[in-house]
């Protein structure tokens, strides 16, 4: 009877199973029985009856308590997000004559980490060292959590070190692989690293996978995708096999790359189909970003149209590409099919469409979706929707209507704001507006010498030479140093990065040669450079000239 009650409350679905459970336990007696006790509080917490849970837990705690049903207990209310009671569980150990063990500490912690409660977490720590498990593997880890996940990460670099970790076993490896985890949360993932390529290696191939792919991770979130590839080729070097995960990490970091990656990007694509994963939606959103990024967007498309699921990431995805790449009117499109498909668009996906209408200089359809945003969609306006307004009016030469919206918006302007106003006022000569923009704009980033650069334009494009030298004059007095110029070409496999004054390149002379040459036939053709450039960057003309020929 009472493996088949534990059977059955294991499988209840509804109040109703759990009320009938819960009647039969009390007519048997067998609601003392610590393990039924234990599955009945697992199942209410897991279907979100936690209060009925409690209920039950008071009612027998007092007259049958043990340290396995207050675990159970403290457990559920993490997982029901009743953190603060909790750890009342948890404090009431005491009280009814039991000690916490191994597992009270972990799920108390638990709960601290999510009340950021850290007083609480020292005071359960000297706890669990007056218990005698501060050696205790599975306290040690939650420990090591709840310091790092308060970024208090040298305390808890502390009860690392001062663990024994006398032999190479797969507990073990749960401390190490919560330090390095520690680290990957602070925005450290050097040390990361470095614990990694020193942690002991055990059987336990799930736990190293998911070690390597958290550091992979954490470079790519700190937007240093160049080491989160060489992790990953250095994971392939340790036999460790991908997983889905594993290859999202990896496809983050080529999406931020581009182009520089893009072979690398279809070897994991490749991959992704050989090994079953390519109906995962998160892998395929991943597929068609890392593919819009490195300027492939007919590869991006096939992988959105085969997705046999689809959600608002998965538009959003494709709707931002195809605007990226200037492709405007498709991505209106798709935004229209999204809404036939019955996906409620979020705030992201109208930051696209907004970019999209940007692209194609459609105001009043910009106008429509930024006001349908609110009343349609019931969706907030935040202030990259107001950017993205102010850009679409600037481009289209709607100055006064942007720079009326700026004074509109319940946001303080920042500088990409500002800077879409700059830009604007370039492209259709309004020298007072740009004026107006480089105030606030050196006062958000005052040293971004390529501002200082557009003004001058602007003020030369007007004929007002004395305003542009003291545009110039500006950025020098204030130690402004002009960023050389770079580009970047593929050829076959490789990409070569090219920085204005650099000679380092392998083929300089052959490539000095080539553009020489291009200089001399452009002359034959009558094409006069130095004008054209003159057009766009007063200081591109002449010096650009001279560098090619020197080149």
């Amino acid at each position: 009877m009472r493996e088949r009650l534990l059977y059955l409350l294991k499988h209840c679905s509804n109040l109703n199973h759990v009320e009938t459970a819960h009647g039969f336990m009390v007519r048997t007696a067998l609601h003392h029985d610590k393990l039924l006790l234990s599955q009945f509080i697992e199942t209410c917490s897991s279907l979100g009856f936690s209060a009925y849970a409690h209920s039950v837990f008071s009612v027998n705690s007092q007259s049958h308590p043990h340290i396995y049903v207050f675990n159970t207990m403290i457990k559920g209310m993490t997982l029901c997000n009743s953190a603060f009671e909790a750890l009342l569980v948890y404090k009431s150990i005491g009280r009814v004559g039991l000690r916490p063990d191994c597992y009270s500490f972990p799920f108390a912690l638990k709960a601290v980490v999510d009340l950021r409660a850290m007083s609480l977490g020292t005071q359960i720590h000297s706890q669990a060292i007056c218990a005698g498990l501060e050696s205790n593997v599975h306290v040690v880890s939650a420990l090591i959590q709840m310091y790092s996940s308060c970024a208090r990460i040298s305390d808890a670099r502390k009860v690392f070190d001062e663990m024994p970790l006398a032999s190479v076993c797969s507990d073990d490896v749960v401390v190490w692989m919560a330090m390095i985890a520690g680290y990957v949360k602070v925005g450290d993932p050097d040390t990361a690293m470095d614990l990694l390529s020193r942690m002991p290696r055990t059987q336990t191939d799930g736990a190293v996978l998911i070690t390597w792919t958290s550091v992979i991770a954490g470079y790519a979130q700190m937007d240093r995708p160049d080491e989160a590839i060489a992790v990953f080729r250095k994971m392939q070097l340790e036999n460790v096999v991908p997983d889905e995960i594993a290859m999202l990490a990896v496809l983050s970091a080529c999406a931020q790359l581009g182009a520089f990656h893009i072979r690398l990007g279809e070897c994991i694509h490749g991959y992704v189909k050989k090994r079953g994963f390519d109906q995962m939606v998160t892998l395929k959103n991943a597929l068609i970003e890392m593919y819009s990024n490195s300027g492939n967007i007919s590869n991006a498309l096939p992988v959105f149209v085969n997705m046999t699921r689809r959600t608002v990431i998965s538009w959003t995805t494709i709707i931002s590409a195809l605007a990226f790449h200037g492709l405007g009117t498709q991505a209106l499109d798709m935004f229209s099919r999204m809404e036939m498909a019955q996906v409620k668009p979020n705030d992201i996906t109208f930051i696209a469409v907004l970019s999209a209408c940007a692209h194609v200089g459609l105001v009043n359809l910009g106008r429509y979706y930024f006001h349908a945003m609110k009343y349609r969609y019931g969706i907030q306006h935040e202030i990259q929707h107001y950017g993205c307004m102010i850009d679409l009016l600037g481009r289209a030469g709607y100055l006064a209507e942007a720079l009326k919206l700026v004074s509109e918006m319940p946001f303080q302007p920042n500088a990409a704001i500002w800077g879409s106003l700059l830009a604007a006022s370039n492209i259709h000569g309004d020298a007072e507006l740009g004026e107006l923009a480089l105030l606030h704009l050196v006062q958000l980033e005052p040293w971004n010498s390529g501002n200082y650069a557009l003004l001058s334009n602007i003020y030369a494009s007007a004929g007002r030479w004395d305003k542009s030298v003291m545009a110039r004059k500006l950025m020098r007095d204030k130690g402004v140093r002009k960023m050389p110029g770079w580009s970047f070409i593929q050829v076959s496999t490789r990409t070569h990065e090219f920085i204005a004054g650099d000679t380092s390149h392998p083929q300089f002379d052959r490539i000095h040669g080539t553009l020489f040459t291009m200089n001399e036939e452009m002359k034959t053709a009558h094409y006069d450079p130095i004008n054209e450039f003159d057009n766009h960057d007063s200081d591109i003309g002449p010096a650009s000239i001279s560098y090619c020929s020197s080149f």
